[in-house]
């Protein structure tokens, strides 16, 4: 975090990146003085509403934040800076975003938790978009010329007002990440998902929290001894917080969840919370060993859809194998009972050191109909993409010398098809990984 003061006496001269939030109303003049390097400017948590004319003078500015602020309208003068490739306004009151404010080179757009009923056509001009979120704001529809926009990859539209899910968006050749919970079009395909899961009740009282093993835009979790049986088992809780994501509501998550049901290389759920003192929602979880650790990290901005690894990670190839074979499990059993997880991506898997693979994190997931089988393959075909780009950085890191990596790499292209209905199902691709397996 910068200082106004660290600006004007120009202790900031230089920088390529720069944060500000100190109640700002106007634009501070004095970022001018940063244009030759200034790449990445951040004034998020401020009061701003408008940004000046000659903001284009920032001739190197690539990544442009100003989220939690009072904006009512994308401004105008985004499009004409000419090296802009991110802009993120979450939570601001956006309600217009004119075709002016987006930039031809545009990769990546923020506009989660804003008032917007409407994206202009000329959004379909943006043909080097990677990253779309919307979610929480009230859409009706999406403009049709977005099936221009080919190199889509992550797109984020839940707790909108979608009457349907647009057919060109089952074609849309790189789509790999896709979260439309919380509209109208999916409503009953929710309440079937959670039908098919008998609930657990848990009482808040039997639950005695202990540390705090994390939290995230959606909930904390707490390790806890649920202390409901013959003697308390160890387990983790997860307390939702109801607000907005980034990738849709909490809630949806939680119906997820439930919804899943079991398997082996999901988190088990052993219940819901039950009279909590605030009302709040919660789940409790099996807890796992502390020795399983995130495959990944998560997008940077620099990777904007792909996930980070340490520079010296590396598989054994049979690891990888099982790994991989794991997921795709997983991955056929959510998409049997109707839910597309969403969020495919090594940041969301728990690994152990033998390769065994736990697929968490909820918070992107959809729900569809498996029986309307033209839509739910399409669907399901679009995260097949995304396990697409988790085999591509499982192969990278392997030796491929090894016998099997060939025939991996055949899989992973097969699921990487930009055709759609090229691409094999999980059913299919388990088959596939079991029979590596065996050789």
């Amino acid at each position: 975090m910068n200082t106004l003061e660290q600006l004007r006496t120009g202790e900031l001269t230089g920088s390529r990146r720069v944060k500000l939030a100190c109640g700002l109303s106007e634009f501070p003049r004095e970022i001018f003085a940063l244009a030759e390097t200034l790449e990445i400017l951040d004034l998020s948590g401020n009061a701003l509403s408008s940004l000046p004319d000659d903001l284009p003078r920032l001739h190197r500015l690539r990544i442009l934040f100003c989220s939690d602020n009072q904006f009512t309208e994308l401004p105008a003068v985004l499009g004409l800076c000419p090296r802009l490739t991110m802009i993120g306004f979450k939570a601001n009151r956006i309600r217009t975003v004119p075709a002016a404010a987006l930039p031809s080179g545009l990769r990546w757009l923020i506009l989660t938790d804003n008032q917007i009923a409407e994206l202009p056509a000329a959004i379909g001009r943006c043909r080097q978009l990677q990253k779309l979120m919307l979610a929480g704001n009230r859409l009706t529809a999406l403009p049709p010329e977005m099936a221009a926009c080919s190199r889509l990859e992550l797109l984020r539209i839940a707790a909108n007002r979608l009457t349907a899910l647009p057919a060109w968006l089952l074609s849309l050749p790189r789509l790999c990440w896709l979260a439309y919970a919380g509209n109208p079009f999916c409503a009953d395909a929710e309440q079937r998902s959670l039908a098919r899961a008998p609930i657990v009740p848990i009482a808040w009282d039997d639950l005695q929290l202990g540390q705090q093993l994390g939290e995230g835009a959606s909930g904390v979790i707490h390790q806890a001894d649920w202390l409901g049986e013959e003697s308390p088992q160890a387990v983790a809780v997860k307390i939702f917080k109801g607000e907005l994501t980034s990738d849709g509501l909490p809630l949806k998550e939680m119906t997820a969840c439930l919804g899943a049901g079991r398997h082996a290389n999901l988190i088990p759920v052993l219940g819901k919370v039950d009279r909590h003192p605030a009302a709040a929602h919660g789940l409790v979880m099996a807890l796992i060993d502390a020795s399983f650790a995130n495959l990944a990290g998560p997008p940077s901005l620099e990777s904007c859809t792909r996930d980070v690894y340490p520079a010296d990670r590396r598989f054994a190839f049979a690891t990888a194998l099982r790994l991989a074979h794991g997921i795709a499990s997983a991955a056929e059993h959510l998409h049997a009972r109707g839910i597309m997880h969403g969020d495919l991506y090594a940041h969301n898997i728990l690994h152990g050191a033998d390769g065994t693979a736990l697929l968490g994190d909820f918070g992107a997931a959809s729900f569809f109909a498996p029986d309307d089988r033209p839509v739910a393959e399409a669907l399901q075909r679009i995260e097949v993409r995304a396990f697409a780009c988790l085999l591509e950085e499982l192969l990278a890191r392997c030796d491929p010398s090894l016998a099997g990596h060939q025939a991996l790499a055949e899989l992973q292209a097969a699921c990487a098809e930009e055709t759609i209905a090229a691409r094999p199902l999980f059913a299919e691709i388990v088959a596939t990984l079991a029979a590596l397996r065996r050789r």
